[in-house]
């Protein structure tokens, strides 16, 4: 039986295929229903590309093409130690610092308040002094802000003529009779006898914006079964008189006006504790400077956090500043990790009872001796101190100053006592007035720049 042969029915059916390709790309273009259908090219993917007309488009029915924004880095001008600001999502660097410097442009509610704790670097207001009237030009405000009822000092001073008689001082570096549950911010409190009395009045040798103030304050607490009779007289005029009654919270006395001087006077006190006075402005910068000779800092750690939290209450800061290390540093100690660790406590405290505060954390800053050669140089142990403290600051997420090396590193107490005329004293440790004041302007040109850079990162984040 002879087979039948299928090929020829392959072949037809290849061929009709064929035929109709070739119909179909002979077709011109079709619609269909408004739509343009596609073409059959047999040959598109032998034939050469040709370049497809341009298409004209309408710009404005466009958006706008996306500027092109670079990565904001901060940058640090030569010569110039900036601040290094570790701060985490918590924000407790130096933001809170710079938001409150706009807040003065904006809806000056209250002045920006700077609380600059410290040890004898920065007794009788040395560099805090200028430090507070560069601020206070360049941002406004007026006075010496807080000051204790008594000081060791006062008659160094020279931001603030400060009189007072009848008290009992009682500070946390004493070795006996000091009850820590009874301390404020300062380390510091005091008991009133009968009649006495602290005088505060500004002047306008040694920095501008204190010779007057806008507002005197008084801070004291009145414990349980106590009473206060106070008084105040104003620039030696007229004298107002309050009384007070227990409180388990930090209390005020406020008087107001155009106040050249102030002075109160316990007319009647049983079982009150008093712990500063103040001469603020109304707006601007305050700067308080609490210093307290002989301390590492550590002893902040002991004071209340109900202490710290009511101070809050009535004086908030929108920076706090901690400069100790004179008392920490030893020629023999090369590992401070017991200070770092010492120190967490007190930064958690004030974050905690300050919680809209920024905090910054400036480190020792050079102290020379003598080597075996009779050679100035820098005790080896500062520069080991300067990293655990910026350590100890990155650690806990706060903002860190480089004193050291914006000093000049190497020997650069040295330069400053032979400077002429020198600017900080034979022991080589100390700075003066002077020294003061350059040093003050450093910290001043970094903090200005510093917020140029915040103001410059805003910008750069909402993409102006």
């Amino acid at each position: 039986m002879k087979e039948k042969n299928e090929l020829n029915h392959t072949g037809w059916l290849a061929a009709l295929v064929l035929l109709a390709l070739l119909l179909l790309h002979a077709l011109p273009a079709v619609q269909w229903r408004g739509h343009a259908l596609r073409r059959v090219d047999l040959l598109a993917d032998v034939r050469l590309p040709r370049e497809a007309p341009p298409v004209a488009v309408d710009d404005t029915l466009l958006p706008p093409p996306p500027r092109v924004k670079p990565a904001f880095v901060d940058t640090c001008p030569a010569g110039m130690t900036c601040i290094d600001d570790y701060s985490d999502s918590l924000l407790r660097g130096m933001t809170p610092f710079y938001r409150a410097l706009d807040r003065l442009a904006t809806s000056p509610q209250r002045p920006v308040r700077i609380a600059y704790l410290g040890d004898s670097f920065i007794e009788a207001d040395i560099l805090t002094a200028d430090l507070r009237a560069m601020l206070q030009q360049h941002y406004g405000g007026c006075g010496v802000g807080f000051v204790p009822i008594t000081s060791a000092t006062n008659e160094f001073r020279p931001t603030v003529r400060h009189a007072f008689k009848g008290w009992e001082s009682h500070l946390a570096t004493d070795s006996t009779g000091f009850d820590r549950s009874l301390q404020g911010l300062a380390g510091q409190y005091f008991l009133p006898s009968a009649g006495a009395y602290v005088e505060l009045r500004g002047q306008r040798d040694y920095a501008s914006r204190l010779d007057t103030c806008r507002r005197a304050t008084i801070y004291f607490r009145v414990r349980d079964g106590g009473r206060l009779t106070l008084s105040a007289q104003v620039n030696h005029g007229q004298t107002v008189s309050r009384t007070f009654r227990p409180s388990d919270s930090l209390q005020q006395m406020v008087v107001e006006g155009a106040i050249g001087s102030v002075r109160w006077t316990v007319l009647e006190a049983d079982s009150t504790l008093f712990y500063g006075a103040a001469m603020d402005g109304d707006g601007g910068i305050v700067l308080d400077n609490f210093s307290l000779r002989g301390t590492t800092g550590l002893s902040l750690r002991r004071i209340p956090m109900e202490a710290l939290r009511q101070f809050n209450a009535l004086r908030p800061y929108d920076l706090i500043v901690l400069q100790y290390g004179l008392n920490v540093a030893h020629e023999e100690v090369s590992n401070y990790v017991y200070y770092a660790t010492g120190m967490r406590p007190v930064l958690d405290s004030l974050k905690l009872a300050f919680p809209q505060a920024g905090i910054l954390v400036v480190g020792v800053g050079d102290r020379d001796d003598k080597d075996e050669d009779g050679r100035l140089r820098t005790m080896p142990c500062i520069r080991q101190l300067v990293r655990y403290q910026q350590r100890m600051a990155a650690d806990n997420g706060v903002a860190f100053w480089n004193l050291y090396e914006a000093m000049g590193g190497e020997a650069s107490m040295a330069k400053l006592v032979e400077a002429d005329p020198p600017m900080a004293n034979l022991d080589y440790t100390h700075i003066n007035f002077r020294g003061g004041e350059h040093l003050a302007g450093l910290l001043y040109d970094v903090l200005v720049y510093g917020k140029q850079q915040y103001d410059r990162r805003r910008a750069y984040e909402r993409g102006l």
